[in-house]
């Protein structure tokens, strides 16, 4: 199998990104690692996250301390049914590990879900296969290169 942090290099050299990998020994693995590891706010650390929607893949893209509100997938993609993907599902068929899942590197085009509170922020920070690899990138930018859409997907607090 391809190593994961080469298979993101190539879908960003392919891509023409100019930005470059960044390779840490601290891990990444949860939004507070990582922000704690980069050094910016968690809202600035992208969470790749895999659904299944009537059973095929959909990538969706959150800033970081946000929840995924299922219905609002479902809504969105017209499906019936959407569950989040097993970390067995994701490795066994892209080759990436929860805590390194990037938001590209596939083996096709990923309908692509991207939470509006992403433009909160000019940069994001996105695992780049690994939970020790990322990447900078602007919220448009990934927008562009997921050919993804910028939507309302996260849960909101209850009300008091």
């Amino acid at each position: 199998m391809t190593d994961p942090v080469e298979k993101v290099q190539k879908a960003l050299d392919e891509l023409h990104y100019e930005g470059s990998i960044i390779h840490s020994d601290a891990t990444i693995f949860t939004v507070e690692d990582a922000s704690k590891a980069i050094g910016v706010t968690p809202g600035e650390i992208l969470k790749s996250l895999i659904f299944m929607v009537d059973g095929q893949p959909w990538l969706v893209l959150m800033s970081g301390p946000n929840k995924v509100h299922s219905g609002k997938i479902k809504r969105l993609s017209q499906g019936h049914r959407v569950t989040m993907a097993s970390p067995d599902y994701v490795f066994e068929n892209f080759g990436f590990r929860i805590g390194g899942v990037p938001p590209l590197g596939y083996p096709r085009t990923l309908p692509a879900l991207l939470d509006e509170d992403l433009w909160n922020f000019s940069i994001v920070w996105a695992a780049a296969g690994t939970d020790h690899a990322f990447f900078p990138i602007a919220p448009e930018t990934l927008r562009e290169y997921t050919q993804g859409q910028k939507a309302a997907v996260k849960k909101e607090p209850p009300q008091p």
